[in-house]
């Protein structure tokens, strides 16, 4: 892959270009010291992967994020002096598209890079996913049982938070449904997806627990590198198998659970992401019976995971993102 580093800091773009001109089969294709000067380069020679610093002077690296993907989109790696630290920023680069994000490697006392295995695996597994995308966000109350419970199931990957984000915000705290997302997000960032979710959205969104039972006005997300499924006893559970499955936790994976085990025909979407994850289960749900929804072309920051379900025939409807959180209420309202 033709590589772009931006980052101001001059020994954090060193060690970064140390990491890439080691790798076999990668390449520089420029530097930039901020994200004005990186959208320009961006504009005029379009690498495969750019390595987005996210403090920076004269334009940051969520503006940057979001002006690439508008201009010339591409794989985004955020890489941030601390991830955990820069939580929010970390999430509103993903909103626009950022793939994953990473600590800044950095030179230790004797020269090496730290944390460059950590960049490396990361670089990896981009260079895979790109190479098979497609085209180119209380009171207690008295808990239903899961017999009369509605359920909408979220499908999303690449600008999948801030799209899950205008969904929630529009649909009730208290009502009959649990909502359940997979979220292609590395297990180290799950736990923050959900509690920047909760803050930006006010509702409770929490990581799904092994055993978990669903009740109504949950909100939960896939939380480890594990496949969530749901049982015949209708609890949440974390599974291995299948292994050899490039996306973890897959979306294919949990629809074909949920059309196996749910008694009842409810609500499913795909939202903006690369690849064809989702496709397949949504189909098997549509067959069931379910109502599919996928996210237009227009709202998506990468509209290959609703494109492969749209060309599957797995979708009922597709819809800007506006306007899918309002259908979903509709439909369980009727």
């Amino acid at each position: 892959m033709r590589i772009g580093i931006v980052n101001d800091v001059r020994a954090a773009s060193e060690a970064l270009r140390r990491i890439v001109t080691s790798l076999t089969d990668h390449e520089i294709a420029w530097t930039a010291a901020d994200g004005v000067e990186a959208v320009a380069l961006a504009n005029r020679d379009r690498p495969d992967l750019i390595l987005m610093d996210l403090l920076m002077p004269h334009m940051d690296g969520v503006e940057a994020t979001r002006r690439i993907m508008l201009e010339a989109p591409c794989a985004v790696l955020v890489v941030t002096a601390t991830v955990s630290g820069n939580i929010s920023l970390v999430y509103e680069a993903m909103g626009h598209g950022a793939l994953d994000a990473v600590d800044t490697p950095m030179f230790g006392p004797s020269g090496e890079v730290r944390g460059a295995m950590a960049m490396v695996e990361k670089i990896a597994m981009i260079g895979k996913l790109v190479g098979v995308t497609t085209d180119t966000r209380r009171t207690p109350r008295k808990i239903p049982t899961s017999d009369h419970l509605r359920l909408v199931l979220i499908g999303a990957s690449t600008g999948g938070p801030k799209a899950l984000a205008t969904i929630c915000l529009g649909i009730p705290r208290d009502w009959n449904a649990a909502v359940v997302v997979v979220q292609h997000v590395d297990v180290a960032f799950s736990q923050g997806l959900a509690k920047w979710l909760a803050d930006r959205t006010g509702h409770p969104v929490r990581v799904a627990e092994d055993g978990q039972h669903l009740t109504a006005g949950d909100i939960v997300l896939a939380g480890t590198n594990d496949h969530l499924v749901l049982t015949k006893s209708r609890t949440l559970e974390y599974r291995e198998d299948p292994k050899d499955l490039f996306f973890r936790p897959s979306v294919d994976v949990f629809f074909d659970s949920v059309a196996a085990n749910w008694p009842h025909t409810d609500t499913a979407v795909l939202l903006t992401g690369m690849g064809k994850d989702g496709a397949k289960g949504m189909l098997r749900l549509r067959s069931k019976g379910w109502h599919t929804i996928a996210q237009d072309q227009a709202s998506s920051v990468v509209w290959s995971m609703p494109k492969a379900a749209i060309d599957a025939e797995a979708v009922s409807e597709v819809l800007p993102l506006d306007d899918i959180a309002p259908a979903i209420v509709k439909r369980l309202q009727n």
